[in-house]
């Protein structure tokens, strides 16, 4: 049988990982498609997994009165979408639509978060790889908004 721990070996995301966190991890996986226009999650919905975006787009989006939904950013082959698993209460706080047709590996945050628990050391090496991708999407939204706002440094 097939399994997915070949594509998660060879993502950034995984590298340096030992390879027993690797098998844990590999056994909350699943593949999963959206077709574009889809939500893959809503604002304030239960978080329940991330997902390794493996072709395709996915905006993030907040909804604006008066403005309706706004996307501050995309995510794209290659990148993470979604911590908000790892951090209580585990609810979302965007919007995630696909905006082209999408497939991504799905990895289950509550069977994540149970295996964590379990081995201490898979937890800090999922927190420091989360950390890294926060701090550079809020990098990124700090430039976003130098822009908008017309804020030169």
């Amino acid at each position: 049988m097939e399994t997915l721990r070949p594509l998660l070996a060879e993502h950034p995301f995984f590298e340096g990982l030992e390879p027993r966190h690797l098998d844990l991890i590999v056994g909350c996986a699943i593949n999963v498609r959206f077709d574009a226009g889809t939500f893959i999650f809503r604002e304030g919905e239960e978080a329940n997994a991330f997902y390794i975006i493996r072709h395709g787009q996915v905006a993030l989006e907040i909804f604006v009165p008066q403005r309706g939904p706004l996307t501050i950013q995309t995510i794209g082959q290659g990148e993470v979408l979604g911590w908000s698993w790892l951090f209580p209460p585990y609810h979302w706080h965007f919007d995630a639509r696909a905006v082209t047709l999408t497939r991504a590996i799905a990895l289950d945050g509550q069977c994540l978060r149970a295996k964590c628990e379990e081995d201490h050391d898979l937890g800090y090496q999922l927190v420091k790889r989360f950390a890294h991708i926060i701090m550079q999407r809020l990098q990124a939204t700090r430039l976003q908004l130098l822009d908008v706002y017309g804020v030169r440094s």
